[in-house]
């Protein structure tokens, strides 16, 4: 009786293991060069649409442009190699090649803009508390059936034509 507690210990780690991540929960890619949400949007608190702008009509939210990120690393952190590649793709006129996190398939239409300013689904609903990352990877389940469960829950279309363009 005694030594109960090693019992107790012992049981409590095998609970501690992590658990394998769910399928959709993908290794982070690897970036050009690092960034972190949790810098830029959680403690300088920018909001998504200030670097993922929606031009009309509004379906794609784009990656930031290199003239967005050098408004202030003209100045913050300039010395920095990865600062210094981004200085440069922004002279040579590039875009920075960011590998894609989240990627939906050709077949199904989405609309951030209605999601976002029509529905008023905030970006954290598919992407996951982004704020909080130093690093990007896909967290949340963004296959049919999340979505089928979020319209139902949010009573979205559930006609397939809705998300899919009929054959």
């Amino acid at each position: 009786m005694r030594h109960w507690w090693a019992a107790l210990l012992a049981g409590s780690a095998l609970w501690a293991q992590e658990l394998p991540a769910p399928k959709y929960q993908r290794p982070a890619p690897e970036q050009p060069i690092p960034f972190s949400h949790r810098v830029h949007a959680g403690q300088l608190k920018l909001a998504c649409k200030q670097c993922h702008p929606m031009p009309e009509p509004g379906d794609f939210a784009e990656l930031p442009a290199t003239t967005v990120c050098m408004d202030c690393h003209a100045s913050v952190a300039k010395d920095s190699p990865p600062i210094a590649r981004l200085a440069r793709w922004h002279g040579e006129g590039k875009k920075v090649p960011w590998a894609p996190v989240y990627r939906i398939p050709d077949y199904v239409f989405f609309s951030h803009k209605v999601h976002t300013a029509t529905v008023g689904a905030a970006c954290s609903a598919c992407h996951g508390p982004v704020a909080e990352r130093d690093v990007m990877r896909r967290e949340k389940d963004i296959g049919m059936a999340a979505c089928m469960d979020c319209h139902r829950a949010t009573k979205g279309s559930l006609a397939c034509n809705y998300c899919h363009e009929p054959k």
